[in-house]
């Protein structure tokens, strides 16, 4: 299984029909192709494409490969993941400037998701994670205020840690379930039980709660709470019609902060500089990036 979904490129070679690119034009890769033709494609949810042909995702091949070919019509590297940012936070939670948000995890796609909340112009950001060197690195890229969950304790059941955890984030942060401290926005990128369950009871009375992190397939959720409050609950799912294009617009304009690391011949060093969360400069690294053969760093 070749590796890579989260990818841009040079264009090398057209096909005749096609009009608008042409090659040595650079461009953003979308990398799944639906059917064009199921409910979901014809209603402009293409994401939920039974069909979907998603780069590196059984048994289709990645992008991490010379030559990629898609249909001119899809529309860098972190564009992938910002559009997924994109659809959580903008399409999604509909998140308006001057709200508040909270997310929970600080890998990838959280930091994009605050760094799309950034853009759009959250008044406040917090980073919620249980490694401190993520914490660091949010609170230097786009969180406002950063909060490490305490360590659980013996026999404790993770609704009554999440309650605990939730209590301490209140206190110290200045949270509170309505009014102007309230966080109208919770969004959950890390996927983990304790998560889910501590933005629910820290989440505003009739606020937004947006599931975008993968975990288990099953979680407890105070679902008392989340009734009593009127959230409104969403999913998550990649990305869909115009969130690309957002994503695009806001790299293009430098609203968001996207960096790149590696060479191509260096990729194996990606990959245990990512195992590892180091660069060789002892740089904390959240995201390795590799650039397209023959490309070098400094073009990009």
């Amino acid at each position: 299984m070749v590796l890579g979904h989260e990818s841009s490129g040079v264009i090398f070679k057209v096909g005749n029909g096609v009009r608008h690119v042409k090659p040595g034009d650079r461009v953003a890769m979308e990398p799944g192709v639906s059917c064009r033709r199921c409910e979901a494609c014809r209603s402009g949810r293409y994401q939920l494409c039974p069909d979907m042909e998603f780069a590196a995702t059984p048994p289709h091949d990645g992008t991490l490969t010379r030559f990629y070919c898609l249909p001119e019509d899809l529309d860098g590297a972190m564009i992938e993941p910002l559009s997924v940012g994109v659809h959580s936070v903008f399409t999604q939670a509909k998140l308006q400037p001057t709200q508040s948000i909270a997310v929970f995890g600080c890998g990838p796609v959280g930091l994009l998701c605050m760094a799309v909340a950034k853009a759009i112009g959250a008044s406040r950001i917090i980073a919620v994670d249980i490694v401190q060197s993520r914490l660091d690195f949010a609170e230097s890229y786009a969180a406002t205020d950063v909060f490490k969950p305490p360590p659980p304790q013996d026999g404790e059941s993770s609704m009554v840690y999440s309650q605990r955890s939730a209590g301490l984030l209140s206190a110290m942060l200045g949270v509170e379930d309505r009014g102007s401290k309230a966080i109208d926005v919770i969004l959950d990128a890390s996927g983990a039980e304790v998560s889910i369950q501590t933005g629910i009871l820290i989440a505003k009375v009739g606020g937004t709660f947006v599931q975008v992190g993968m975990g288990r397939p099953e979680v407890i959720v105070p679902v008392t709470t989340l009734l009593a409050k009127e959230l409104v609950f969403k999913g998550s799912f990649r990305y869909g019609p115009g969130d690309y294009r957002f994503a695009i617009a806001l790299a293009a304009q430098k609203k968001v902060d996207l960096r790149l690391f590696f060479k191509f011949e260096d990729a194996v060093t990606a990959f245990n500089a990512t195992r590892e969360g180091k660069s060789k400069d002892g740089r904390n690294l959240i995201k390795a990036i590799i650039s397209g053969p023959d490309v070098s760093i400094d073009d990009v």
